[in-house]
């Protein structure tokens, strides 16, 4: 009998990282991370592969990637979307004919209408590129369509002028929209 300890797993890395409302960091571990986002990876990589088991295993994939590189990751939720998103696309591209079939099944069975799909994906990749913008544009952004501020009230919140409000979330919201035609997304519908 040894009198070595058990093997035991090493304890999750913390690291800051922002909050899912968007408001202010807030150390955390990999787990407070994965509570925090996996229904959202969920329904972003459903939008992209259209089958939730497929969907959980890449989801499941991205936050071991993560965890392998934790301690270089500076902004883990953007890196999980990212990720996640290039995961999502090599299984397509690596499985075309079961994307077909998939495809096939969906509109017969009408479980994933495609309107619903894109709009999932929109909404992912939206998060995505939220996720990738600095704490203070994405405050910025909460603050005037989460909580339908005015540019007045955000300044005194923020301690900006409203002009320098408007200037502000006129650019992150350029970015954002640049974001999604880079992703192929230009309407409502994904």
């Amino acid at each position: 009998m040894s009198d070595k300890p058990q093997g035991r797993a090493p304890a999750a890395p913390e690291v800051a990282f922002p909050s899912p409302g968007g408001g202010e960091g807030a150390t955390g571990s990999i787990t407070d991370l994965f509570l925090a986002e996996e229904s959202a990876l969920l329904h972003f990589a459903i939008g992209i592969v259209g089958r939730r088991a497929v969907a959980e295993e890449l989801v499941q994939e991205a936050f071991l990637r993560l965890h392998k590189v934790w301690d270089q990751v500076e902004n883990p939720r953007g890196w999980l979307y990212r990720s996640l998103r290039n995961l999502a696309l090599n299984h397509l591209r690596d499985r075309p004919r079961e994307a077909e079939l998939d495809a096939e099944r969906a509109s017969a069975d009408q479980e994933l209408p495609r309107d619903e799909l894109g709009r999932s994906e929109a909404v992912g990749t939206v998060r995505m590129l939220l996720a990738e913008m600095t704490e203070d544009d994405r405050t910025l952004i909460r603050l005037k369509y989460q909580e339908d501020l005015k540019y007045q009230e955000i300044g005194r919140r923020t301690g900006l002028s409203a002009g320098n409000v408007g200037f502000r979330l006129h650019h992150a919201l350029r970015q954002l929209l640049d974001g999604l035609r880079k992703a192929g997304i230009e309407g409502s519908q994904g």
